[in-house]
């Protein structure tokens, strides 16, 4: 089956659902984990639906590091399952699934004068840990190198920016990294649509049970019955809106944008030390659009959450401060073209937020309802299969074990193929059928901020289930990250979603 998804789509299979059909598993929430249950369930012969209230990847899942974490900091708390966990998925996620979407990224902690011998020396032993790690769960070492130490020199090379007076050297680690965690929710969304699950933005699931779920289409404000012999509640932080007995402890994580020219000569991210810790770390990653990322804060959210959360001026302020204590030249705040925070959803446990397990786990509620709750992006895959096991234990659904471990998702390239240019980098196989829509239409090569095309925006109409233009800035592209490159784009979006359909546009 095809795995675009469109508007036509949404109608068609939104109008089969509204008639009555009943499917074996209904998945409340499109982030990373909402469409891995998707695709799990659907790769296993089981009929799905999976709806948001909003877009794919709308909530936590786009507001990530957009790292592949291999467990390292996990092991150093002593949760060795799921720093293996981790190890695993990432492995999983590197060399079988999504290659063309994640990638080995070298780190660098420049040793300053803050950061004592000893504490190199520890931080150089977790690193080779977390290279065990990498063995235990076979990742070629060719695909991710292990640690060194470098000369200040070198470092510096590879990083421009770091102050040099005092400069030690520097500790080179590699972790995987997504090209962009949005797109990962995309292709998982459009992997699963291909197996034959419905998937349906802008529909808002108002009640659940264990055998159906009120819903209301928020494009048109119709409300209807899914019926479903399971249902799973992956709605992340806000699952305790569709069940009030689920405890949460959420977390906030800001980030800062700065512009490509903002610190020039970054050629890797750094692992920048917080002081007063041993093993906690600010995170500074280049991203292939040329932007730089800066995070991450941890602190707890207390409250009603908001749909998207903002980044207080506190955050902002500490992550510069610490940014600062290891670049020759201050940045100060108007070097920071853009911020965003994110919300993680922690089990309650006690304690500050930082030192909560990531481990996941899955709660059934008296009414049946199964909730996938915790766990961290990159063990998305693992969360899912689990709550499809789940699910087809309890309500002896006929399927038989989960595939994904080994299960291309869409645009695969093989493990270790160079991207040829931007297009590959992002799209992966079907890179060519983009260019193919320049080719028929060369006006559609006219670039937006961060080098993205009309063509790319065009595209995630036809075939990413792009409904409107916050879709594409802010999730399809990240433009829209940038408040100044978001309102410059604004003209190019509408085009998009104004674009007469095409013979590309199945």
């Amino acid at each position: 089956m095809n795995s675009s998804l469109n508007a036509a789509r949404r109608a068609r299979e939104l109008a089969e659902l509204a008639g009555g059909r009943t499917v074996d598993l209904l998945v409340v929430g499109l982030g990373a984990t909402g469409a891995g249950v998707a695709l799990d369930a659907a790769s296993r012969g089981l009929s799905v639906a999976a709806v948001d209230a909003f877009d794919l990847a709308f909530g936590t899942s786009r507001w990530s590091s957009k790292m592949v974490h291999g467990g390292l900091r996990y092991l150093a708390r002593g949760q060795v399952g799921v720093a293996h966990e981790s190890a695993v998925e990432r492995g999983v996620l590197l060399t079988r699934t999504a290659p063309h979407l994640v990638r080995a990224q070298p780190y660098l902690l420049p040793l300053t004068p803050e950061v004592s011998r000893l504490q190199a020396a520890t931080v150089m032993a977790g690193y080779r840990l977390g290279d065990g790690l990498r063995a235990t769960a076979r990742t070629p070492r060719r695909l991710l190198p292990g640690p060194s130490r470098i000369p200040a020199a070198r470092a510096r090379e590879l990083a421009a920016p770091l102050r040099a007076d005092g400069l030690r050297g520097a500790l080179l680690s590699w972790d995987g990294r997504l090209v962009d965690d949005a797109r990962l929710v995309v292709a998982l969304a459009r992997t699963a649509a291909a197996h034959g699950a419905r998937v349906l933005t802008r529909c808002r699931a108002l009640e659940l049970d264990g055998r159906e779920a009120r819903v209301r289409d928020e494009l048109t404000g119709q409300t209807f019955t899914v019926r479903a012999r399971a249902v799973v509640n992956a709605t992340g932080v806000w699952a305790s809106g569709l069940d009030p007995d689920i405890r949460l402890c959420p977390s906030r994580g800001t980030h800062l944008v700065l512009r490509p020219e903002t610190l020039p000569g970054l050629r890797t991210g750094l692992h920048v030390p917080i002081p007063g810790t041993v093993n906690r770390f600010a995170l500074v990653l280049p991203q292939p659009d040329g932007r730089v990322y800066v995070g991450l804060t941890d602190e707890p959210v207390e409250g009603p959450l908001p749909d998207v959360p903002q980044a207080p001026e506190e955050d902002v302020a500490l992550l510069l401060e610490l940014l600062n204590s290891v670049l020759e030249t201050a940045l100060r705040r108007e070097d920071v073209a853009g911020a965003f925070a994110g919300l993680r959803p922690l089990l309650a446990a006690g304690g500050h937020t930082a030192d909560l397990s990531r481990r996941h786990a899955l709660l059934t509620s008296p009414n049946g309802v199964i909730t996938v709750v915790g766990g961290k992006l990159t063990t998305y895959r693992r969360m899912a299969q689990d709550a499809v096991d789940l699910a087809v234990r309890s309500r002896g659904l006929a399927a038989g074990p989960g595939r994904t471990a080994r299960l291309p998702l869409v645009g695969h390239l093989p493990a270790g193929a160079a991207a040829r240019d931007r297009l590959t980098e992002r799209y992966g196989s079907e890179a060519g059928a983009v260019r193919a829509l320049i080719a028929h239409d060369p006006a559609l090569a006219e670039p937006l901020p961060t080098g993205i095309t009309l063509a790319e925006l065009v595209w995630a109409v036809r075939h990413e289930g792009a409904l409107d233009a916050g879709d594409l800035l802010d999730r399809r592209t990240r433009i829209g990250l940038v408040p100044r490159d978001r309102e410059a784009a604004l003209p190019a979006a509408r085009t998009a979603l104004a674009y007469p359909d095409g013979p590309a546009s199945t």
